[in-house]
């Protein structure tokens, strides 16, 4: 299935070249979940703070425990400091 995967601030390095406007779109198995995904493309996971689906928020939990439907967007924001 196909899901778009969105990084922002300076988690954007992680995606590969040729990525537009911070996104990419991925293939995955029914399987995967935002963990194997951010495990897949390296990103510490203490640095993927903010993690929403379809802009909802996932917690800690449910990074690793739900299933992504076709069309689905991952997007994920660093820790912000400063204020």
């Amino acid at each position: 299935m196909n899901i778009t995967f969105k990084l922002y601030a300076g988690l954007s390095q992680y995606l590969p070249e040729g990525s537009v406007r911070n996104a990419i779109n991925l293939n995955i198995t029914t399987s995967e979940t935002a963990y194997s995904i951010i495990d897949k493309f390296n990103i510490p996971r203490e640095s993927a703070h903010l993690v929403l689906l379809n802009g909802v928020y996932l917690d800690v939990e449910e990074r690793e425990h739900f299933s992504f439907k076709e069309g689905d967007t991952l997007a994920i924001w660093p820790p912000v400091a400063g204020g």
